[in-house]
């Protein structure tokens, strides 16, 4: 049975037309589902008795199935959820003081093959469809609820390469920003590519203002290709200028993602050079400190180099920060909770 979660408010539109009911069922039932949040067919009190049967009769309304849930001492609650395939998936809850933000995560492994990553030790298996990505926002809704708050960000840089599963992601981002849904601003909704080029040109169509971010990790060819396979695919020259048609057509501005992994991209040469790389582009560099994968060679960086390469940047009038970190106790890194499951199981 089809869950109803995997339908936006245009298919709801088309298969009540398509029985002889009016298309205006679909707002009723999205914002039963993404306001009220229900949890069965039969709180859609507003419904005809057709409508209501109907629903019962062809779709299922089932939550993910969390199979494990950690919460760290500064708030961050990282959940493990079982598919219906028996196939693993993490989401993290994040606490900032500007409000409550999730990780979404959008493919069951990746393909992209980072070699710092846990995400992709065992590959990819397949794309999350609409419904397995729009449940990870609504359980975690659901349960900030309980102490009157919500959902007020997402970003999708979960596990998976978001642009690998375009058409599912570009209609989950719908259903984020949809007004009698969820109704999460465009601004506060981020989808991070590690730089699959043709896509980025694509996003640059979509009609909301969804934020963009690219994993750069690098400031050259060279040392990219080494930790990043996608860069035998999309040199940084094409990404850049798939960044720059993408600033052209939208004018918003775009981050620049920077995991610093000690002793390999995090020197003083690297920092003046990607300075020189991304100079005069509307951006911003996030750097991010690494969470040590116990199957990875690489380290963080330290606090002091850290702050080296950060004033590096700032000397040559780049605007970044060093991203707070969140969730140290627990297994913070992407893809590193799923990766524990299978190896106990293995």
């Amino acid at each position: 049975m089809t869950s109803i979660y995997e339908f936006d408010q245009k298919d709801l539109e088309n298969y009540f037309l398509s029985v002889g009911d009016k298309k205006f069922r679909a707002v009723q039932i999205l914002e039963w589902l993404y306001r009220h949040q229900v949890s069965s067919f039969d709180e859609m009190t507003n419904l005809s008795v057709k409508a209501s049967n109907l629903l019962k009769e062809k779709f299922s309304i089932e939550p993910l199935n969390l199979t494990l849930r950690q919460e760290s001492k500064d708030g961050t609650v990282k959940y493990l959820f079982t598919l219906e395939d028996g196939h693993l998936i993490e989401t993290v809850l994040m606490r900032h003081p500007y409000g409550n933000s999730v990780c979404v995560t959008s493919q069951v492994g990746c393909n992209m093959g980072c070699s710092f990553c846990a995400s992709g030790e065992l590959g990819k298996i397949r794309n999350l469809t609409h419904a397995e990505m729009v449940l990870q926002v609504l359980h975690v809704n659901r349960e900030l609820a309980k102490y009157n708050e919500r959902v007020t960000n997402v970003v999708v840089m979960g596990i998976g390469e978001p642009f690998d599963n375009y058409t599912n992601v570009i209609k989950f981002l719908r259903t984020l920003n949809y007004p009698k849904g969820f109704e999460i601003g465009a601004r506060h909704i981020t989808v991070s590519t590690c730089g699959i080029v043709p896509k980025i040109k694509e996003f640059a169509d979509f009609e909301l203002q969804v934020n963009l971010a690219i994993s750069l990790h690098a400031p050259n060819n060279e040392l990219r290709s080494k930790i990043m396979k996608i860069n035998n695919a999309y040199k940084i020259e094409e990404v850049l200028d798939a960044v720059k048609y993408y600033l052209e057509k939208t004018n918003r501005r775009v981050t620049f993602e920077y995991i610093l992994l000690k002793g390999v991209n995090d020197s003083v040469e690297c920092a003046n050079e990607l300075a020189r790389l991304i100079k005069g582009i509307n951006a911003y560099v996030n750097l991010i400190p690494y969470n040590p994968v116990s199957t990875k060679k690489y380290l963080q960086t330290s606090h002091d180099d850290s702050e080296r390469f950060f004033a590096v940047l700032h000397k040559n009038n780049i605007n970044a920060t060093i991203r707070i970190e969140h969730g140290n106790d627990i297994d913070a890194a992407c893809g590193q909770l799923r990766a524990k499951e299978l190896r106990k199981k293995a």
